[in-house]
């Protein structure tokens, strides 16, 4: 151990514990801030290892480390996880049965407890709290953080309330921790939790070697199986929006000769778990799920994400498609949506049982999406934008591959916003069409909009074509919608009006296929050893009734396969491998080494 090591607790802890030689980027300054009595929020890309920020600083503090998470699969992935590395982690839950909640609550009370997972429906009773302000709490970590802002109080209400541990617990520190949150959603939680005193710790967020693309639907399944046989042999997340619709197009790849798996909230848990251990072990499958599916799972080699339907807003979007190409290979993230997804989202948002202030905001979130699907520029410009960082055209998405020119559409663009401005500035994109075109509907005729100077000026286009730029007009900052879709002529769009300005669109026209990747990359070392040690982690996996990644991750078989360690002394420096792993696995997986080479 050398001196650095020796001489800082946290980087020991980091090592004999969880087996790392080193932090990953921000990792060591939101520990150095808990350690130092200092609350932090802390915004890191999915996989960047945002546990270990606040798993490493309850080691070192000791006492009790409360931690909230909102599901349950995670909360007792992330305990057996621990449990296997030596540290004394609990749940109380609701699907525990009553003898081990009191068992694992008793440990808390004597003290043998470090880290105790709650649901903040569980945390937040009275009970709960008056008995945990009798314990020794010497941190609190509160995991998806940005879900205190964008869920609506009556679908998680306790989440709000969690804002009251700042002033039940003054002298803890507290740690919040999110992969997704824009700059809007980050006030919101330091407003919230911290009382807007906080330190922010924001990773960036560009994952350059995810490519970015999006299609109209016309044939959703032609489209899913030509782009699933695209990247064949590698592993892929398939989203859907219903459980319904993802037991069908598990079944629909299934007979097209593709290895799929479902995975939602409505199986059981033990299916649920199966299907997850081959996802996790298996190469080449294609996990068909909900986003019930991907909050903590830690694989590595997703060579693609696909959405089948539009996801609720670009932080979800970005959560999901991170959970692609965390190897640093070369990766996708497809996303199909069309006019029936926005309708649906939008009804979605207006039937919660929330605040109009809360259905504002979430309109809002989803025109900015929608804006994202319909746009001509670069979409990761787009992307990084809406998360306050400026990039370059990446070279790396649809719209910068695609070498269909750019039209120049400042006259058809003038004719929208004259339509707009005649029109009251207050109808949607639907309505706006048929007066462009003419249409002789009752909502026109009763409004008069049949006697507009710009009626029937766009008759010879088609209803998609102007769909389709009134769409990018909005992407492009010309056009605003209001929470309800209707359209107001912005500054920008101002100027484009009195022609001082110009509007270019892409015309709308077929995607060329993307060229599949030339040649996969190596996993390292010998894969025949690597797929021997996944059936190795799988048998003691299932003995253990645990999801096969708590074992080890892909990233430390890899290495594993790569090092060959031949005893305890080489196989503890395998990435990944603490105390307690070394001790419990390391004789199984060198044997499994031993006899596989051989032979």
């Amino acid at each position: 151990m050398n001196q650095q090591t020796s001489d800082d607790p946290k980087r020991r802890i980091l090592k004999d514990v969880f087996g790392f030689d080193d932090f990953r980027p921000g990792q060591a300054a939101a520990m150095d801030a808990l350690l130092a009595g200092r609350p932090v929020l802390t915004v890191m890309p999915t996989g960047a290892g945002k546990s270990l920020c606040y798993q490493v600083p309850a080691l070192v503090l000791g006492g009790l480390t409360i931690v909230v998470s909102p599901l349950v699969a995670l909360m007792q992935d992330q305990v057996a996880a621990l449990r296997l590395a030596g540290v004394a982690a609990d749940t109380i839950n609701s699907s525990i049965d009553r003898d081990e909640n009191i068992a694992a609550w008793r440990r808390v009370t004597t003290g043998q407890t470090r880290l105790i997972y709650l649901a903040p429906e569980r945390l937040m009773t009275e009970r709960m709290l008056e008995a945990l302000a009798r314990t020794d709490i010497r941190l609190i970590a509160v995991d998806e953080a940005h879900c205190i802002s964008q869920w609506g109080p009556a679908f998680r209400p306790e989440y709000e309330q969690l804002s009251r541990l700042r002033e039940l617990f003054p002298k803890v520190p507290i740690i919040a921790l999110t992969a997704t949150a824009d700059e809007a959603t980050r006030r919101d939680i330091a407003a919230r939790l911290f009382a807007g005193k906080v330190e922010t710790l924001v990773l960036g967020f560009d994952r350059p070697n995810i490519k970015l693309s999006v299609a109209a639907r016309n044939d959703g399944k032609a489209q899913l199986l030509d782009f699933v046989r695209r990247h064949a042999g590698r592993c892929g997340i398939v989203y859907c929006l219903s459980r319904k619709k993802t037991e069908e197009t598990a079944a629909f790849l299934e007979r097209s000769g593709v290895r799929a798996l479902a995975y939602h909230a409505g199986m059981t848990k033990e299916a649920r778990d199966a299907n997850q251990n081959r996802f996790m072990t298996d190469a080449g499958v294609v996990m068909v799920a909900t986003i019930a599916f991907g909050m903590g799972i830690d694989k590595p080699d997703v060579g693609y994400v696909f959405h089948t339907d539009l996801p609720g807003n670009l932080e979800a979007y970005y959560q999901e498609i991170g959970r692609a190409g965390r190897d640093g290979r070369t990766a996708e993230a497809h996303m199909l949506f069309g006019s029936g997804d926005i309708r649906m989202r939008r009804m979605f948002i207006d039937d919660e049982e929330a605040s109009d202030d809360h259905k504002r905001r979430a309109h809002g979130r989803l025109g900015t999406l929608i804006g994202y699907c319909e746009a001509a520029g670069c979409r990761r410009q787009i992307l990084l934008q809406y998360f306050g960082e400026s990039a370059e055209p990446c070279g790396n998405c649809d719209n910068c591959l695609d070498s269909a020119p750019l039209t120049d559409g400042t006259r058809e663009a003038q004719a929208v916003l004259a339509a707009v401005l005649q029109s009251g500035e207050r109808f949607g994109a639907g309505h706006v069409i048929d007066i462009l075109r003419g249409a002789g509907t009752q909502k026109i005729k009763e409004r008069g909009h049949d006697t507009l100077d710009c009626f029937g000026s766009g008759a010879a286009r088609k209803k998609e074509d102007w769909t389709s730029l009134i769409r990018q007009m909005v992407a492009a900052g010309f056009l605003a919608p209001d929470d309800h879709g209707g359209l107001s002529i912005t500054e920008r769009g101002e100027d484009l009006r009195r022609g001082t300005s110009l509007f270019h669109f892409r015309q709308a026209a077929p995607r060329a296929k993307a060229r599949a990747d030339a040649a996969a990359l190596s996993d390292g070392g010998d894969p025949d050893l690597l797929a021997a040690l996944k059936v190795v982690r799988l048998r003691l996996a299932r003995e253990r009734r645990v999801p096969a990644y708590v074992i080890f991750s892909d990233r430390t078989l890899i290495d594993m396969a790569a090092l060959r360690p031949h005893d305890l002394d080489s196989f503890a420096q395998v990435n990944g491998v603490g105390a307690a792993k070394l001790k419990d696995f390391g004789k199984v997986f060198l044997t499994a080494i031993a006899e596989h080479a051989g032979g």
